[in-house]
């Protein structure tokens, strides 16, 4: 399959720990290859913003097939740089620092796991996709043309989300750098040691320290990697 200016259509699969940089990358990469942007972390925060808003979080740590309820009409959609759960706008609040709290867990649950895995490789059968996740190259497209597994410092990334949080609005409940690093190397643990698809680099994956790289510079190294594979 080519693209409409000569070029085969390829799958970019992007994992990583959390604020690493790859939503970042993943989003300028794609729209410099003209490439449809797929965040899968906003997948799973999605869905843990439908489970707080439901009020299931301690009954799912007792029993997590009650989540089943919740996925079985779930629609997650993308329209430019936006997130729309069910119709509803959830960009910023999916990006709250309880979801983020909660996102590991949630995202550990096999149903939620499965069936978000069926609708991202709905969402990336036509190929020429960016992806970003936890398990995109190992799980949801093991046989995506280009793995990339981008790592950054705990402490790196740490002060990354911190400017995050701080340029949404300042509010005095931001947690402190030295939180928010706990706070990441706990889901590091959580992620890597799940049962269900945890986050580990695919042996074909590139591996890409991000720590004191520029976004400029990780694009650009992503997208030379790229036009290797599908031409100039």
């Amino acid at each position: 399959m080519e693209s409409r200016i000569g070029r085969k259509l390829i799958i970019i699969a992007i994992d990583g720990p959390a604020a690493s940089g790859k939503s970042t990358t993943a989003r300028i990469l794609a729209g410099r290859l003209g490439y449809t942007y797929i965040d899968t972390g906003a997948m799973y925060r999605a869905v843990t913003l439908r489970v707080i808003g439901a009020g299931l979080l301690d009954e799912l740590r007792r029993d997590d097939s009650k989540v089943s309820g919740l996925l079985h009409d779930l629609i997650i959609e993308f329209r430019g740089d936006r997130v729309f759960l069910d119709g509803e706008d959830v960009s910023e609040a999916i990006r709250e620092n309880s979801v983020s709290r909660e996102v590991s867990f949630i995202s550990s649950l096999k149903p939620v796991r499965d069936r978000l895995k069926e609708l991202q490789q709905q969402m990336g059968a036509a190929r020429g996709i960016v992806m970003d996740g936890r398990d995109i190259g190992t799980v949801v497209f093991p046989d995506a043309e280009l793995k990339i597994f981008l790592v950054a410092d705990p402490r790196e990334r740490a002060r990354r989300r911190h400017a995050e949080l701080s340029l949404k609005g300042g509010c005095p409940g931001i947690p402190t750098v030295k939180d928010l690093e706990e706070e990441i190397r706990k889901r590091d643990r959580d992620d890597e040691e799940r049962t269900h698809a945890p986050l580990k680099r695919h042996p074909e994956a590139v591996m890409v320290d991000t720590s004191k790289m520029t976004i400029e510079e990780q694009v650009g190294l992503v997208y030379d990697l790229a036009m290797q594979i599908v031409g100039q």
